[in-house]
C-alpha cells in the first residue's frame, strides 16, 4: 500500500473513532438521566468532547 493511500485511511480512521467514542459517551451518559437533567449532562458531555478535540492539534 502506498504512503499517500495510508495518508487519506489513518485521518478517516482516527475521525471515525473519536466520532464512536463520542456517540457511547452520550449513550452512557444520558442512560439513567431523567428528562429535566438530560440538557445539564448532554452539555457537560459537549465541553469534554470540544476539550479533547481543542487538545489534538
Amino acid at each position: 500500500m502506498s504512503v499517500s493511500a495510508w495518508a487519506v485511511m489513518v485521518p478517516v480512521a482516527v475521525t471515525l473513532v473519536a466520532a464512536v467514542a463520542a456517540v457511547l459517551l452520550v449513550i452512557v451518559a444520558v442512560k439513567d438521566t431523567t428528562s429535566r437533567d438530560r440538557a445539564t449532562v448532554l452539555k457537560a458531555v459537549a465541553e469534554v468532547i470540544r476539550a479533547v478535540r481543542g487538545s489534538r492539534t
